[in-house]
């Protein structure tokens, strides 16, 4: 059975027939805005009249950045989109007609999904996925079997508090992982390290045509893989981060993979070796227990359309 992923995202939604191979057979995209939960729900049923044309499709699996219920019905709370208990199942299931399956998915547990079902985590039972860009989300398996929680919320990892009293995050807390760990943490960082280093930071601020505020984190990947000593600490940072906070998750799931996905994975090595040495140093016990692998993920920004559509199936 062919069934439709798709990604919502804060202004754009991509989607794909996928296979029961994970194979995207055909691909489309549309614009929506934010603020407006209907146009979000009339996009979704337009991907699903284009895509229907062309392949028998049985399920439809909604991506959402939220909080999803446990039922896979709709979204309890999403920080950047129009999202307050909101029955998204319902609301296209009325646009569409009830011939298909609709179910609602965490964005990052349908990435980890398709990670663990089709990528680099094919070939484990348990497995963290962590995927690193605007904010930190991630996703757990636990026997093969994706962990939800008794209310759908379970995995948001980045809301792990790390820094009492630290950098202020969205949700309304300070010191949240996600505030060290994400690409955001690395922006931040390198904006300020412009202002306080301005010696060392020509090479950022040159790629950011001059002006601080208009450095992203591609132009710091791009920067560190030049070999920028400043770009490259920045990059050493975020990864203690990732390490340090993944040593503590694996203290309490014990994974044998953790997969890093997102944006910030195209540095490689540069993210991934200080990764790897600090979940080392902060693991519990080592050299008495076996240790997890520190991967990048292998689905890039498929991952969510894949997954959502697998999920859709079960």
């Amino acid at each position: 059975m062919h069934a439709i992923g798709v990604d919502i995202g804060g202004t754009k939604i991509a989607a794909g027939v996928v296979d029961e191979d994970g194979t995207i057979l055909a691909q489309t995209r549309r614009a929506t805005q934010p603020d407006d939960a209907g146009s979000i729900d009339r996009a979704i049923a337009e991907i699903y009249a284009e895509l229907s044309e062309s392949y028998e499709v049985g399920a439809i699996g909604l991506a959402a950045a939220g909080f999803v219920a446990s039922d896979r019905s709709g979204v309890l709370f999403a920080p950047n989109l129009a999202w307050r208990n909101y029955p998204l199942r319902d609301r296209v299931a009325e646009l569409v007609g009830p011939d298909v399956r609709i179910v609602v998915e965490n964005d990052a547990n349908a990435a980890g999904w398709a990670e663990f079902r089709f990528g680099v985590g094919r070939d484990v039972d348990d497995m963290l996925m962590l995927t690193v860009g605007t904010g930190l989300g991630g996703a757990i398996m636990i026997g093969g079997q994706l962990v939800r929680g008794a209310w759908g919320v379970a995995a948001e990892v980045g809301h792990m508090r790390v820094v009492p009293g630290g950098h202020y995050c969205g949700c309304g807390h300070e010191g949240c992982w996600e505030q060290y760990a994400s690409g955001s943490a690395l922006v931040r960082d390198a904006q300020a390290a412009v202002i306080t280093q301005p010696e060392r930071a020509a090479r950022l601020l040159e790629l950011a045509g001059g002006d601080a505020e208009k450095l992203i984190g591609p132009h710091v990947t791009d920067a560190a893989q030049e070999g920028d000593p400043l770009a490259v600490e920045l990059f050493t940072e975020l990864g203690r981060w990732i390490g340090e906070g993944s040593a503590s998750v694996a203290a309490l799931l014990d994974p044998e993979l953790i997969v890093v996905g997102g944006g910030v994975g195209a540095a490689g090595d540069l993210l991934l070796a200080p990764a790897r040495q600090a979940f080392g140093e902060q693991l519990s016990a080592r050299g008495y227990r076996p240790e997890a692998r520190i991967e990048l993920a292998a689905m890039g920004n498929d991952a969510g359309i894949v997954g959502a559509a697998d999920l859709a199936r079960f």
